[in-house]
C-alpha cells in the first residue's frame, strides 16, 4: 500500500484540523437546551468539539453517526471476508467485522499557570500547545488522518473501520454507555489514549468520597472558614486555598500564623503563602499537577495544606480531627499504605491512591479519592480494610464509580502484532507491553487495548498545564496508526 505518500501530503492539513479541535474548550459543563430544541448533554464546548470533528470527517467523504449528541462514530465501511467456491472464485462476502478505535474529545479543566492560552492551539518550537493535545484530541485527529490516508490510497478494508467518539471519558462515561445502547459494540480494536508500545492490562478504578459532618461550636477563637483544592478526581491538585478567621485575638490576630507559615516554608521548601482578606487570612499552597494514575509525577497541594494546618489549633475539634485523619492516614502516601490498603500483585504492581478534590467548610469536610487497584484484587477488600479507621473518625464513605480491571495476555496475536508495528516505526526493541493504572475506553468493549499515544521516555503532560504535543510525534504516531488500522482490517 502507498498510504504513506498520502500521510505526507495531508500533514499540514492534519495540523490545522487539530488546531481547530483544540480551540474548542471541551470541558464538560451542565447540559444545555439549544434554541432549536436539541440537547447538548455535556455542554456547548464539548458539543462544539464534537460537531467540528464530525464536519472534518464528512469533508473527507466518511459517513458519520451522531447518537443524540452523547457520542458518535466515523465509518470506513468494510467489504467482509470473501467466500470462495471450490474453484477459488469469490461468490459472496461475510458480514464485515468492526474494528473499533475508541477515543474522546472532552478534556479535564485547563487550570491556571499556562505559558500559552490553553485553547489557543499555539505552535512553538515544534510543539502544539493546548488542553487535549495529548489526551485525547491529538491522537483522535491522528487516527482520523490515518484513515484518510488509507482511503485516499484506494484501500478496501475487509473489516469496517469505525472511529468511535466519546464525549465524557474524563468524568462518568454516560455518553459511551448511551452510544452503545444504540450501536453494537465493535469486535476488536484499540484506543489511542494510553502509552506505547501497547497496554495489555489496566488496573481497576474506584472513585469514592470520604465525608464527615462537623458539629457546631459557640466558642470564639481560630476558625477554619473554608478549604478547597482540586478540580477532578483523576488529577493531582496543584493548588489549595484555605480561609481562617480569628475572632478572639486582639489587633494582630495572625502574627503567629504568619510566623508558622515562614517556618513551614523554610523547613519543607513547599510553596505556601498568606494574605489578609478583610478580617480573615487566606492561606494558599501550590503543588505540581499530574494525572491521577501517576501521582508520583506531581505534588498534591492539598496534602501540603493539611500538613501545615496540623500546626494550628481550631476551636472546632471536628476540624482538627478531620485534619488529623488526613495526615495520619493519607498524607503524602501514594499507595494507600497508611490506610492499610497498599495491595499489590506481580502482574500489575501496587495500588495507587490519589486525593483529587478536597472541600471543607463550617458544616462538613469531603475528600474525593481516586484509587487504581491491582488486576487480581477483589475491590471490596479495599473498603473492608478501611472501614475500622473511618468508623473511628466518624467518616462516611460514598461510592461513586467502579471500573473493573482488564487484562490481555502479552503473547496474544493482537498484542504481538501491535508490538511489531511499534518496533518497526521506532526502532525501540526494549520496551515491553504495560499494565497501567490509567482507565481508558479499552474497558468499554471486549477485545480492545490501549495503543499509544504517549511514547516511552517523553514527558507526560496529560492533565497538566502547558500540555503539548510534538509535531514530530504526531507524524510518527499517525504512521503507526495507519499501519495498525491497515493490518487489523485486512
Amino acid at each position: 500500500m502507498n498510504y504513506e505518500k498520502y500521510l505526507e501530503q495531508n500533514k499540514d492539513e492534519m495540523i490545522a484540523s487539530l488546531q481547530s479541535v483544540i480551540r474548542c474548550s471541551s470541558e464538560q459543563t451542565d447540559a444545555v437546551h439549544a434554541a432549536d430544541g436539541e440537547v447538548y448533554p455535556f455542554g456547548e464546548g464539548v458539543q462544539k468539539a464534537f460537531e467540528t470533528f464530525l464536519k472534518i470527517a464528512e469533508k473527507m467523504g466518511f459517513t458519520t453517526y451522531n447518537a443524540d449528541n452523547y457520542g458518535g462514530h466515523i465509518d470506513f465501511p468494510g467489504t467482509g471476508r470473501p467466500v470462495k467456491n471450490e474453484e477459488g472464485e469469490v461468490v459472496n462476502y461475510e458480514k464485515p467485522k468492526v474494528l473499533g478505535i475508541l477515543g474522546h474529545l472532552d478534556v479535564v479543566p485547563a487550570g491556571e499557570g499556562w505559558d500559552f492560552e490553553p485553547y489557543g492551539a499555539s505552535i512553538a518550537e515544534g510543539r502544539i500547545y493546548g488542553r487535549g493535545t495529548t489526551d485525547d484530541k491529538g491522537p483522535m485527529v491522528s487516527c482520523l488522518y490515518a484513515m484518510k490516508a488509507l482511503k485516499d490510497s484506494g484501500y478496501k478494508p475487509q473489516a469496517t473501520i469505525r472511529l468511535i467518539i466519546g464525549l465524557d471519558e474524563e468524568t462518568n462515561w454516560k455518553g459511551m454507555d448511551y452510544y452503545f445502547s444504540k450501536v453494537e459494540k465493535p469486535d476488536f480494536g484499540f484506543t489511542p489514549d494510553g502509552d506505547f508500545p501497547v497496554i495489555n492490562g489496566e488496573k481497576g478504578i474506584l472513585v469514592f468520597e470520604l465525608a464527615k459532618k462537623f458539629s457546631q461550636t459557640r466558642v470564639k477563637g481560630l476558625e477554619l472558614r473554608s478549604l478547597s483544592g482540586g478540580t477532578a478526581a483523576n488529577s493531582v491538585p496543584d493548588f489549595c486555598r484555605a480561609v481562617v478567621r480569628n475572632q478572639n485575638a486582639g489587633e494582630a490576630p495572625y502574627v503567629k500564623i504568619r510566623e508558622e507559615i515562614t517556618k513551614f516554608r523554610e523547613e519543607t521548601r513547599y510553596k505556601i503563602h498568606a494574605r489578609g482578606i478583610g478580617k480573615s487570612l487566606e492561606i494558599t499552597t501550590t503543588g505540581i499537577s499530574a494525572h491521577g494514575a501517576k501521582p508520583e509525577a506531581g505534588l498534591n497541594a492539598v496534602s501540603v495544606m493539611m500538613k501545615f494546618l496540623e500546626r494550628l489549633n481550631f476551636v472546632n475539634e471536628d476540624h482538627n480531627d478531620f485534619i488529623d485523619f488526613y495526615n495520619r492516614y493519607i498524607g503524602f502516601c501514594l499507595d494507600g499504605g497508611q490506610l492499610g490498603i497498599n495491595f499489590s500483585d506481580e502482574v500489575s504492581g501496587s495500588l495507587v491512591f490519589n486525593v483529587g478534590i478536597a472541600e471543607m467548610n463550617e458544616k462538613a469536610g469531603k475528600l474525593t479519592i481516586n484509587v487504581r487497584y491491582p488486576v487480581t484484587l477483589e475491590h471490596e477488600k479495599i473498603y473492608v480494610t478501611m472501614a475500622e479507621t473511618l468508623e473511628r473518625y466518624n467518616i462516611g464513605l460514598i461510592k461513586e464509580k467502579h471500573q473493573k480491571p482488564i487484562f490481555m495476555n502479552a503473547d496474544s496475536p493482537m498484542i504481538q502484532l501491535l508490538m511489531d508495528i511499534y518496533r518497526k516505526h521506532t526502532g525501540d526493541m526494549t520496551s515491553q507491553p504495560l499494565v497501567i493504572g490509567g482507565g481508558t475506553y479499552a474497558r468499554a468493549a471486549e477485545g480492545i487495548v490501549a495503543y499509544g499515544a504517549q511514547f516511552p521516555g517523553d514527558e507526560d503532560l496529560m492533565h497538566q498545564k502547558n500540555e503539548a504535543l510534538s509535531l514530530q510525534r504526531l507524524e510518527q504516531m499517525t504512521k503507526i496508526y495507519a499501519e495498525a488500522i491497515y493490518k487489523l482490517s485486512s
